[in-house]
């Protein structure tokens, strides 16, 4: 089969793509530039004046308190990005290949996991961690003594809530890259001598990255712009940067520094997506090459 190798020199390759570059260019890229026209605005009586100005900027870049809810939220990101990774490739594994029978069941399981709101499962953990809760109750008949389950509105059930949250869709990317992998490449490790681990390190976890860097990098922006979990479990005692944008907004009526601390946390999402997307080309040519030698 002939591939064509066709670049955006071609006209169309542009023709084609136009209709997509006009919805990105009107709903994502004209937004984006409009909040970093923004910043460079300025607040007067609660007015927005239309003026150049680098205050905004100057005031976030000397605020050591908004760099410290920025390095909370990025914290909290990369620490539940971690823990859905952690959580949802055993489940995937299993699923791709023990639960085979359950599959069906299973994925309308992550189906409905997806269409469930948010909010009804964020607040329904608060009945199982409030002081007269579920969790508390069942402790106490387990002997561990009243309110043995001091959970609730700390940074640990904000983390709860956001991984409870944000693993489907981990398990959902994770599931999709091990179910691609060809059988045959693993019947054939285990023919020429590897044990289960080797052939899984070498084999299944490599063919598998590109899965696992897509639910790493939803976990990890969907965190970033996460406020309900730091709102409803926390109880706001330290807020993430999403609530501080959503106070600066709502409640301080400062929308040029809300549009500042907006493109601080888009920034640190484009890092991340630049970095992902150079670890799955990375693993690309690293598959290409030893499909090449063998």
């Amino acid at each position: 089969m002939r591939v064509l190798d066709r670049s955006w020199q071609d006209r169309g390759v542009l023709l084609n793509s136009l209709p997509l570059l006009t919805l990105l260019t009107l709903f994502f890229i004209g937004p984006i530039l409009l909040t970093l026209l923004l910043t460079f605005q300025e607040m007067r009586s609660y007015q927005l004046q239309w003026v150049w100005s680098l205050r905004v900027w100057s005031e976030v870049f000397s605020k050591y308190s908004y760099w410290v809810v920025i390095g909370r939220t990025v914290s909290m990101a990369f620490l539940s990005t971690f823990l859905c990774i952690l959580i949802a490739y055993p489940a995937a594994y299993a699923l791709a290949t023990r639960l085979k029978n359950y599959a069906s069941h299973i994925q309308i399981l992550i189906i409905f996991s997806f269409l469930t709101d948010a909010v009804l499962k964020t607040f329904g953990w608060v009945l199982v961690l409030d002081r007269n809760g579920i969790g508390n109750w069942l402790l106490q008949h387990l002997g561990l003594g009243d309110e043995a389950l001091n959970f609730l509105f700390t940074p640990r059930a904000t983390l709860l809530g956001v991984v409870y949250n944000l693993s489907v869709y981990p398990l959902f990317t994770i599931y999709l890259s091990l179910k691609r992998i060809d059988r045959d490449l693993i019947l054939a490790a285990y023919d020429a001598g590897a044990s289960k681990w080797q052939t899984f390190r070498e084999v299944t976890l490599p063919l598998s990255r590109p899965g696992l860097y897509a639910g790493a990098v939803l976990v990890f922006v969907l965190t970033l712009g996460t406020f309900l979990e730091s709102k409803v479990l926390g109880g706001g005692k330290s807020p993430l940067a999403p609530e501080l944008i959503r106070q600066t907004f709502e409640t301080r009526v400062n929308w040029p520094l809300g549009a500042a601390l907006t493109v601080v946390l888009v920034a640190i999402a484009t890092i991340v997506l630049a970095v992902a997307v150079r670890l799955v080309q990375r693993t690309r040519q690293e598959q290409a090459a030893k499909g090449a030698e063998a």
